[in-house]
């Protein structure tokens, strides 16, 4: 990020949305709106062009929607450090966990208050996911149609050691690092670089993809959280 200060791109269909949204990361410190798009096609672009640190992005967009303009944003090793935050009409909508397993880091609902969205902004611009166990737990759950690996990782948990198992059975019920590490007695920052190690061995991008496969080989199951 450019001399601390985070890079917006605002990609939604509607004028209004789009307005408002650009008037109050405008007058957030240290944000800046650096584009707007109103297709998903013009997202991915400006995504290019705009050297966004973060997107925005609405699910449902003409030309091309929110979870495939999300899923080029994310295969594009120039954009490796683009965040992409998911916005969605209702918490339950599955099209959510098309957008993680496509590369999105967090998502939050249309009509989150202002603070909450300058808050998931700044969370997901530093590397973190912003994902709530509960609902993304849920959402997981009902598009599952038995243990599986989301095509956008290299392998799965079994190819992690019990420690790191234990710590991504952890991160999928949204704990932190600090949280992670008294839960299991170890310092944070050894909490931290099992985590690191987890996501490098299954080639996950962030924590949004580890709560994904988390899920989805069924290490983690909906009624634990």
């Amino acid at each position: 990020m450019s001399e601390g200060t985070i890079r917006v791109l605002l990609a939604d269909d509607q004028n209004l949305v789009r307005a408002s949204f650009a008037m109050l990361v405008s007058s957030a410190r240290n944000m800046e709106v650096v584009g707007e798009a109103a297709t998903g096609r013009e997202a991915v672009e400006l995504a290019r062009t705009a050297r966004a640190d973060l997107v925005v992005m609405d699910l449902r967009m003409p030309d091309l929607d929110g979870i495939e303009a999300t899923r080029l944003i994310a295969a594009d090793e120039d954009l490796a450090g683009v965040r992409v935050l998911v916005l969605t009409t209702y918490d339950t909508d599955e099209h959510v966990v098309e957008a993680l397993r496509a590369g999105a880091s967090g998502f939050l609902v249309k009509d989150v208050r202002p603070a909450e969205l300058l808050d998931a902004i700044r969370t997901v611009a530093a590397g973190d996911a912003l994902l709530s166990p509960g609902p993304t737990a849920r959402l997981i759950a009902r598009p599952l149609r038995g243990p599986t690996v989301s095509p956008a990782l290299e392998s799965g948990p079994e190819c992690l050691s019990d420690r790191e198992k234990e710590v991504l059975t952890l991160v999928a019920r949204g704990l932190n690092n600090t949280e992670i590490a008294d839960t299991l007695g170890l310092s944070p920052l050894t909490a931290k670089t099992h985590v690191s190690r987890i996501m490098g061995k299954l080639g996950a991008r962030d924590r949004a993809q580890l709560v994904i496969v988390a899920y989805e080989s069924g290490l983690v199951t909906p009624g634990a959280v």
